[in-house]
């Protein structure tokens, strides 16, 4: 560690004592953004579900404290209830299983979390619209329109299917994987290489229908943490198929979105946001892009390439260490204001649990620990 700056060595030390503080008062629960009382916590079938359990393992691999091994398996058991249960279920089991489950398996070799891991990466197979070429999103009980509806996070969720296809040596999985991805590249990518959130196609014909605001400003904006899920992952894209495309993608995106940042290097929620609005920030947008900017930056082999996407990971880490991290007891979060979104003024300018996961993922990164999937 001591070849890093002091800020990153502190950030890094902080951050993983914080989290052991914490895992005695979350314990088995899951957190999803924090108020002032504290984290308020979602069902296990909740999209973050995945993300407290996965802190808890990053913080064991460096820590070996056995008190987190053993809280982020009991976590993990919890989420098997709503994997069973099915109709709760939904696309981002890449985002509940990946940090959990399937880290369990490879660390500790414990087949009930490998079989956790396939039924989630085929329930999310599953859920692949031949027609339209694309994983569909959410549930009828989410939003009954959403049948035709894909949104750029599920980007996040394709390395659980190519873990699939690695684990089961079954190529049905990575080849969904790719055709989403290929799909993404094809409507959502736009000429300026930013991405909406949400593309509603015809289930029935799969022909594109039109672009959706979803957590953004609207069908045109630039929703700051919808680029960070394409820098993140069309980098993990590009890692598992080696296609060019992929990287070219996860690299023009990234420059969109550092040549748009603030001085601080933390992005308004929607970078097309009004001027009146730039107080809402979202630190788990910065933090999500610093880990897939170190992503990007270990698949280049261009020096000069490959320094600007470290160099510019560690300027975001950097701004959210000096200006937005809480290394104190005052509240049960590192990062603050994320925002979960803002059209619909929910969640602004608090802190998030996977805005803790991304910068702690990311400091690991820095201090030469793989990400976890």
């Amino acid at each position: 560690m001591n070849q890093h700056p002091d800020w990153l060595n502190h950030a890094y030390k902080e951050s993983l004592k914080k989290i052991s503080t914490l895992s005695k008062k979350i314990g088995v629960s899951f957190p999803h953004v924090c108020l002032s009382d504290g984290y308020n916590c979602e069902d296990a079938s909740f999209w973050t579900s995945g993300f407290w359990g996965g802190l808890l393992w990053l913080a064991y691999r460096e820590t070996k404290e056995e008190s987190l091994k053993k809280l982020a398996i009991n976590i993990e058991q919890e989420l098997n209830v709503p994997l069973c249960d099915f109709y709760d279920i939904h696309h981002d089991v890449g985002f509940m299983y990946l940090p959990t489950a399937v880290v369990n398996y490879q660390w500790t070799g414990n087949e009930e979390a490998r079989r956790s891991g396939l039924i989630a990466a085929s329930h999310l197979a599953g859920r692949f619209n031949l027609k339209g070429q694309f994983i569909r999103a959410w549930t009828d009980r989410v939003d009954p329109n959403s049948t035709g509806w894909a949104i750029i996070d599920c980007l996040m969720n394709l390395p659980l299917l190519f873990w699939a296809s690695k684990e089961e040596h079954d190529p049905r999985f990575k080849h969904i994987a790719i055709a989403h991805a290929d799909t993404v590249l094809k409507h959502f990518v736009r000429d300026d290489w930013t991405v909406p959130h949400i593309v509603s196609f015809d289930p029935e014909t799969g022909e594109k229908i039109e672009n959706l605001g979803g957590q953004g400003l609207g069908p045109d904006s630039v929703w700051s943490r919808g680029q960070a899920w394409a820098i993140y992952g069309f980098a993990i894209a590009a890692r598992e198929t080696g296609k060019a495309e992929y990287l070219t993608a996860s690299k023009n995106i990234a420059n969109y979105f550092l040549s748009h940042l603030p001085e601080d290097q933390v992005p308004y929620w929607d970078f097309r946001t009004a001027d009146k609005d730039k107080h809402v920030r979202d630190s788990s947008a910065a933090a999500c892009t610093a880990s897939g900017l170190l992503e990007l930056s270990m698949l280049l082999e261009d020096p000069t390439e490959k320094s600007f996407y470290y160099d510019s990971a560690l300027g975001i880490l950097q701004g959210l260490y000096e200006n937005y991290a809480d290394f104190s007891d005052q509240q049960d979060a590192i990062l603050t204001k994320g925002t979960v979104s803002y059209p619909v003024n929910k969640h602004v300018n608090v802190p998030i649990i996977y805005g803790d996961y991304y910068f702690i993922e990311a400091l690991a990164k820095v201090h030469g620990q793989p990400g976890l999937f």
